[in-house]
């Protein structure tokens, strides 16, 4: 169905009509129930906590002794919170945590697998463009250097990617 035909629809039902359609949407559909339930109470503190807890507990567990360090679980996130409409401040800040946790990570154990570093790669590479997209860069600009310094600090195999793409908007 055309979003045309859907308001054509739409505009045929009474209220009454409109009001049930909704409620067995809300409760058949769990994304409009999130979706709902976030715009009635956005409470993004708890958003935060949440994603930063299951983000750390990748590379930290809290009831197992082995890391998984899966950047999905940090995108799954980051893809559900633009969809929301989290504030892109909150975004940002979890897309700059999830590469800062797995700094930690490594500044403890050595990591073999050149995939981690080639993931975290892209991570960075996504935060700097939205970041330039929502032209929010210049208030996250000390951490992005922070972590272009870590990697130079921990020797990551890709360390000169990372100096790359800040020299290009450093001043």
């Amino acid at each position: 169905m055309s979003k045309r035909d859907l308001k054509k629809y739409l505009q045929e039902l009474s209220k009454e009509q409109l009001e049930e359609q909704f409620i067995e949407m809300y409760e058949k559909f769990s994304d409009v129930k999130v979706y709902y339930n976030f715009v009635f109470n956005p409470n993004e503190d708890k958003l935060v906590r949440e994603a930063k807890f299951k983000i750390s507990n990748e590379y930290f567990p809290v009831k197992s002794k082995k890391a998984k360090m899966r950047r999905s679980v940090a995108q799954k996130f980051i893809k559900h919170y633009i969809t929301l409409g989290v504030d892109v401040f909150i975004i940002a800040d979890i897309m700059l945590y999830n590469i800062e946790i797995a700094q930690a990570f490594s500044s403890e154990k050595t990591i073999k697998q050149e995939l981690f570093f080639k993931s975290m790669l892209t991570s960075f590479q996504q935060v700097i463009s939205f970041l330039i997209e929502n032209g929010i860069l210049n208030e996250f600009q000390s951490r992005v250097v922070a972590i272009k310094e870590e990697t130079i600090s921990q020797n990551w195999i890709n360390a000169y990617e990372f100096n790359a793409i800040v020299e290009r908007f450093e001043y």
